[in-house]
């Protein structure tokens, strides 16, 4: 037996619209001959255990336990998925292997798991499964997870929303599914609002039978990662159809620290997902990542901007940060600057705009230069370890 006979693709299909993750799914066993699924139960961890269950288009194969590592489900799930995948490796007759994720699972921590195991497992593709009904239900959602019982750890303090948006942001396919709830049907604006979120995927609608022979062309771990990094983050672009708008805000000069503060409410409740980089002026060497969805918003420190690190050390930064900090160079601040998107249906842009550009330093402010900067109040330390 070769290396290639033992080689099994896998791929991964996630997302929090459960009936929509089952039927593309179920249409992936259909139309891909030779695949399998497995599927973590992470609901039943109550009992002290994961159920695991596996199946193919004619109906279970088998079904066991997991138990809980540390009182976590999640954790479980990462220590059985790696030996189960083997197993069906092993037994060989597999063309593909289909690991449905549970809930609020994540796909971006799985597949990191699935690639770093190797070979015989390779890593073909990643999905998530949308009801584009449901899109602004979800992202409107800042109910916690363990709220309604989808904490995959006990220390969960992920939302509905951002996972949601989390979700959508990392996969380069997207399955579509119409109909699969009985009170919510889609219409343009619905599908405007997904289009917008996810310019890197390619949308596939189920029934058409694209989904699976797509999962088996492959997935890039290390490209999809970047994707998302705040730093060279692939960021939705200016748009407006359907209701639905996207707005890309730029600029060249630092946040005043306090006026931007005030403002975060305002700025958090204007869209129903932002995201981006940003640049506080009395935090000159920290790029900062702005993620925001379901009303609440995460401000978090991403390192230095590459403008502020030495020369030798740019050797040690990936590619595609260096092109993104190239493509934003200024000749006095470097990469430092403000990119910062907003997307949702009825979404005021010229107010918007307008309080994002008063957040920004006046010409007297700019003009006194990166020490007076550094004196500002530094009205971020409640969100952001404080300035030394």
């Amino acid at each position: 037996m070769t290396a290639d006979d033992t080689r099994l693709p896998v791929a991964v299909v996630g997302g929090l619209h459960a009936d929509a993750r089952r039927a593309a799914v179920e249409e992936i066993l259909r139309t891909v001959p030779g695949s399998v699924a497995l599927h973590h139960d992470l609901s039943a961890a109550t009992d002290r255990a994961v159920r695991r269950t596996v199946r193919d288009a004619s109906g279970p194969l088998g079904e066991g336990e997991a138990p809980l590592v540390n009182d976590c489900a999640c954790c479980a799930l990462r220590e059985d998925l790696v030996p189960e995948l083997l197993r069906l490796a092993t037994g060989g007759g597999h063309r593909l292997a289909v690991v449905e994720l549970w809930d609020s699972v994540e796909p971006q921590a799985m597949a990191a798991v699935i690639a770093d195991e190797g070979a015989p497992l390779e890593l073909t593709g990643v999905a998530t499964a949308v009801d584009p009904a449901l899109m602004v239900p979800y992202l409107a959602n800042g109910d916690d997870l363990a709220d309604v019982g989808l904490a995959a750890a006990p220390t969960d303090q992920r939302t509905i929303a951002d996972t949601f948006a989390r979700q959508l942001e990392y996969p380069t396919l997207i399955a579509v599914a119409e109909d699969t709830t009985c009170d919510e049907v889609a219409d343009e604006g619905d599908h405007a609002l997904l289009t917008q979120l996810t310019p890197g995927a390619r949308h596939l609608r189920l029934g058409e039978g694209a989904l699976g022979p797509a999962l088996l062309q492959g997935f890039d771990t290390a490209a999809a990662a970047a994707r998302l990094h705040p730093a060279c983050a692939l960021l939705p672009q200016e748009g407006d159809e359907h209701g639905v708008a996207t707005v890309v805000w730029r600029r060249e000069r630092p946040f005043h620290p306090q006026r931007l503060y005030a403002a975060l409410e305002d700025l958090t409740c204007a869209a129903a997902r932002s995201r981006g980089r940003f640049w506080l002026a009395d935090r000159g060497d920290t790029l900062l990542s702005w993620d925001a969805a379901g009303g609440a918003l995460c401000v978090e420190s991403a390192g230095p901007w590459l403008a502020a690190l030495p020369d030798a050390a740019w050797e040690m930064v990936p590619a595609e940060r260096r092109i993104a900090a190239a493509l934003d160079w200024h000749p006095e601040h470097g990469d430092r600057c403000q990119h910062l998107t907003f997307t949702s249906p009825g979404l005021d842009r010229d107010g918007l705009l307008a309080l994002l550009d008063a957040c920004l330093l006046t010409d007297a402010e700019y003009a006194a230069g990166p020490d007076a900067w550094s004196r500002l109040p530094h009205a971020f330390d409640e969100l952001l370890d404080p300035v030394s």
